[in-house]
């Protein structure tokens, strides 16, 4: 299993004294040096915290595969079609939200999705859906032309912290994967995921790549980058 992980949160507080530290691309090639498999990076419209030159630079510098989360803002579709990352996963933005707060509805948006799915394509960009684990959704996924969904893991993750139905949740997710690579989608997992809960999904047989963030950020303010992500590599083995 593969391990993406989102340097979002370097920039988070660099950009709390809009300053020039922590740099997230330093935050990148010292992810890369630990092993990870790729890095995601998320341009959102409001730019709370990575910046148009951080993802030039990061096209630049990254030696394994960049992956930009996206929406389908217009501007933003602009701006990955220049940039050309190796790989887009397109998430739902909502401008007052804290963190990403659920999956892209395909459903309900897919002949939007599908044209942005096409567009990015045309620019040799392969792209991924983040999408709750539902049937209705990944149908509505494979009918856009995605070849690749990332499955919005939050749900677990809160039924993890407060004890409560974590089984449920997993049973959902092991049974969405199954019906995914049914369907030929290749399925990733992220949202949520930290050093404690991380393993019952590691364990599941089908998911190609967990992408996770804000733990591993969270964790290298104690120890450092290159041992935060060296342990969550560990975990997910």
């Amino acid at each position: 299993m593969k391990l993406g992980v989102n340097i979002d949160h370097v920039a988070t507080v660099r950009q709390a004294r809009r300053t020039i530290e922590p740099d997230p691309v330093e935050a990148a090639k010292t992810s890369e040096r630990a092993g990870c498999d790729s890095i995601v990076c998320h341009l959102r419209k409001d730019r709370r915290h990575l910046q148009d030159e951080d993802l030039k630079k990061l096209k630049k510098t990254v030696t394994t595969k960049l992956n930009m989360e996206m929406s389908i803002d217009p501007e933003i579709v602009d701006i990955a079609c220049s940039v050309n990352p190796d790989q887009a996963t397109l998430v739902p933005e909502k401008r007052l939200e804290v963190t990403t707060e659920g999956g892209l509805d395909v459903a309900g948006n897919t002949e939007g999705i599908k044209s942005c799915i096409e567009r990015l394509k045309e620019n040799g960009i392969e792209v991924s859906l983040f999408i709750d684990p539902d049937v209705r959704q990944i149908e509505a996924s494979k009918k856009a032309g995605a070849e690749i969904v990332e499955f919005h893991t939050g749900r677990y993750a809160e039924e993890f912290l407060s004890k409560g139905n974590v089984e449920e949740e997993l049973e959902n997710l092991r049974e969405m994967i199954e019906f995914s690579i049914k369907e030929g989608l290749v399925v990733c997992a992220g949202h949520g995921l930290t050093y404690q809960n991380v393993i019952p999904v590691a364990r599941m047989n089908g998911i190609y790549e967990l992408n996770i963030g804000h733990s591993i950020i969270a964790r290298s303010v104690f120890i450092g980058i290159e041992e935060a992500v060296k342990e969550m590599r560990e975990l997910i083995k």
